[in-house]
């Protein structure tokens, strides 16, 4: 079947919604908890729930099937058992219902039968008619802009990142945490068996959208995959995409096809797919969402020179380590920036250079931005991570006010700034220093400037966006 993407818009935008199997009873997860969602996310669009035996469901007017409503509904979303889904897709062709979700399961993942007969029937009676279904198996559309937020964060963040996933669970953790961060998603689509619409296809819709700036993907399994691949290749040279890939370990693998039917493909195969497309792997959902954030809010860098900007003997050590396993550069900074820095760094109980040891950096906010004034100017550098301290006994460091506010100010005041990333680190087990920890994080992440709670994680970013900028050079 030839996939008009242009019609896709719709999906995401529908004026009008029916959702077909809505229980007028107690809270059931499927038509109602949707109906529940879209209601509380503020949907501005038409709602029709479908019951046969309920005059009205949630204040509105119920209708027993499509044919009785007054209008036909720009998008379905289908929650019936998978025996009645055969009949429920001929009833959209009929009435002239193209856009369909089946959020039902029970198809070819179950690895029976008759599950793999009614996907059939989804996939022949959908060719037949044109119909364009999202599933079975699946959460759906997702975006904010329109409050067709159903699931997910919910009423959400509208924002650069379009996200596809063959896991609604995946994508529903990714946009609370990009929202917590404030990072916005412009759209998402939780795509299930694929049995008409794939990822493929979504992916050469969000190519085009001039909205989607990032596109996020976790797969399990690609089909046509060289043409996967050659899309992909494409698609990652204008916008890049960041892919969790599930199932790459044997155990992994074997709960792919009781989650949606497919076969999670070789190791070696996904191996050549990421080196050859140049498409960023994430090995898991922190280092997903940290990758995201960063290439949503991050200019591209020069080179892979790092200036690393803390305290600390032993943490100059083993961040510079961190730098150097993960491909990047920790270079001598220039004669003028030693020069200054020489006039400003003692001697004694201190570390002039780079890595920089200065306690100075985490309690004044001033000395910072100039650090970060030289770091800007020095050829040597293309990136900065400047690692915070939560004040606690142990550093004996003085009661003053906290200057994250100074310091966030600073950054975002400076035009034309290279990569410029933060870690505050609050492990150890104390709920307290957690606690201020993430705070920290939120105040700098929801300001445009990624925060992470680890170096390790601040590298692997940098990283990536090095590696992803070069490639694309």
């Amino acid at each position: 079947m030839t996939v008009d993407i242009s019609e896709f818009h719709k999906f995401f935008n529908p004026n009008s919604i029916a959702i077909v199997g809505v229980s007028s009873g107690t809270y059931r997860f499927g038509g109602t908890s949707f109906l529940n969602k879209l209601q509380e996310s503020g949907f501005a669009g038409r709602l029709y729930p479908l019951n046969p035996k309920a005059e009205t469901i949630n204040g509105l007017k119920a209708y027993p099937n499509l044919s009785s409503l007054p209008e036909t509904p720009d998008l379905a979303i289908v929650c019936v058992a998978a025996k009645r889904i055969p009949d429920v897709l001929k009833e959209c062709a009929e009435v002239g219902t193209k856009h369909i979700h089946i959020l039902t399961s029970g198809f070819q993942e179950t690895g029976t039968k008759e599950g793999r007969a009614l996907e059939e029937q989804v996939i022949a009676i959908s060719k037949e008619n044109g119909l364009l279904v999202i599933g079975p198996n699946c959460m759906g559309p997702y975006c904010p802009s329109s409050h067709l937020t159903a699931w997910g964060a919910i009423p959400g963040l509208s924002g650069p990142v379009g996200v596809i996933s063959q896991s609604g669970g995946i994508t529903q953790r990714l946009t609370e945490n990009l929202c917590s961060l404030g990072i916005g998603v412009d759209k998402a689509v939780s795509i299930g068996n694929e049995a008409v619409l794939t990822s493929r296809d979504f992916l050469a819709y969000m190519a085009e959208d001039n909205k989607i700036k990032v596109i996020a993907m976790y797969l399990e399994s690609a089909m046509n995959g060289s043409a996967f691949l050659d899309l992909a290749r494409e698609v990652n040279r204008k916008k890049p995409i960041v892919l969790l890939k599930g199932g790459l370990t044997s155990v992994g693998a074997s709960t792919v096809s009781s989650h949606t039917g497919s076969m999670a493909g070789e190791r070696k195969l996904w191996e050549a797919f990421f080196r050859q497309t140049g498409v960023i792997q994430a090995h898991s959902i922190e280092e997903w969402v940290d990758t995201i954030a960063a290439f949503c809010t991050l200019p591209a860098p020069t080179g892979n020179g790092v200036f690393l900007i803390g305290g600390g003997g032993g943490n100059s050590v083993v961040f510079s380590d961190i730098c150097i396993q993960e491909g990047l550069d920790v270079p001598k900074l220039s004669d003028s920036t030693m020069e200054v820095l020489r006039k400003t760094v003692p001697e004694a109980g201190s570390i002039a250079g780079n890595p920089l040891d200065m306690f100075q950096v985490f309690q004044d906010a001033a000395y910072l931005g100039e650090l970060l004034e030289l770091a800007y100017r020095d050829p040597a550098v293309s990136m900065i991570i400047v690692d915070r301290l939560i004040p606690r006994k142990a550093f004996h460091l003085p009661d003053l006010p906290d200057s994250t506010p100074a310091v966030i100010n600073f950054v975002k005041a400076v035009p034309n700034k290279k990569p410029t990333v933060f870690t505050v680190d609050s492990d150890g087990g104390d709920e307290t220093l957690a606690a201020e920890g993430a705070l920290k994080r939120s105040q700098f992440s929801k300001a445009g400037i990624p925060a992470y709670p680890t170096f390790e994680r601040a590298a692997k970013v940098l990283a990536h966006l090095y590696r992803y900028h070069t490639q694309r050079q």
